[in-house]
């Protein structure tokens, strides 16, 4: 199957997916209320699919849609201060046709990235439970299998870099030993010719209190940058 079939399969799928109750009814109910600064529009309110160019060499893995972000749009880090750090960083360094990300409709396209989590609706707290990430996990299982040009993946935050490297498990049919620990910088190397560098997620959580500085940010996102600059000429994965 092409693997901007696979892909798109994918994509309707999930935004047609109604597996987890507790997340279906909170998606709703927010997209029903909505807040009074996006009152006057009219929110997505379904699982939100993943986002980039599917012939991508670049993986970004996220936890979960924000109730009044990807939850109001419908795209991945979209609408919130999370996505404004990601977007300026892949626009900085290559990979996003604008620095901003506002709407399904602001004509932003990625080139050479692609844009997903481990959960793909919005949770209560923002907080997905353990069940509804692997109840989700499939979905990501089929995206590394259909992005065969996969060379770097960056995950954000310790929830997407447990939940992505038990993807990879299942992907592939291998465990990462010793287990790859989770922290800010940290760089692993996957097999298969993949790297999986970690972040932490730019939630104001983590940018309001200093924790995650822009420069800290854009270190990350630029090593992945050098490692496919590098990778350009490397032979693709076999037996995928």
């Amino acid at each position: 199957m092409p693997k901007s079939t696979a892909i798109d399969r994918i994509v309707k799928e999930v935004v047609a997916c109604r597996r987890c109750p507790r997340l279906v009814a909170h998606r709703e109910a927010v997209a029903k209320k909505k807040t009074r600064r996006f009152s006057g529009e009219a929110y997505w309110g379904r699982a939100v699919p993943s986002f980039g160019d599917p012939k991508a060499r670049l993986l970004v893995v996220g936890l979960a849609p924000a109730a009044h972000g990807a939850n109001r749009t419908g795209r991945m880090f979209t609408g919130d201060r999370s996505g404004d750090w990601l977007y300026e960083a892949l626009h900085r360094f290559r990979f996003a046709s604008q620095a901003t990300s506002e709407s399904r409709g602001d004509g932003l396209r990625l080139d050479d990235a692609y844009v997903t989590a481990v959960a793909h609706c919005a949770p209560p707290g923002n907080k997905p439970t353990s069940a509804e990430i692997s109840a989700c996990r499939p979905y990501l299982v089929r995206e590394v299998a259909a992005l065969d040009r996969l060379a770097v993946v960056l995950a954000l935050g310790k929830l997407a870099f447990d939940g992505f490297l038990r993807a990879w498990a299942e992907a592939t049919g291998e465990l990462v030993s010793p287990r790859p620990k989770f922290g800010h910088g940290a760089e692993v190397e996957l097999g298969h010719g993949v790297t999986l560098l970690a972040s932490y997620h730019p939630s104001q959580q983590n940018t309001f209190t200093g924790r995650l500085t822009k420069a800290m940010f854009h270190r990350v996102v630029r090593r992945a940058r050098r490692l496919l600059d590098r990778d350009a000429l490397r032979p693709r994965r076999a037996g995928r």
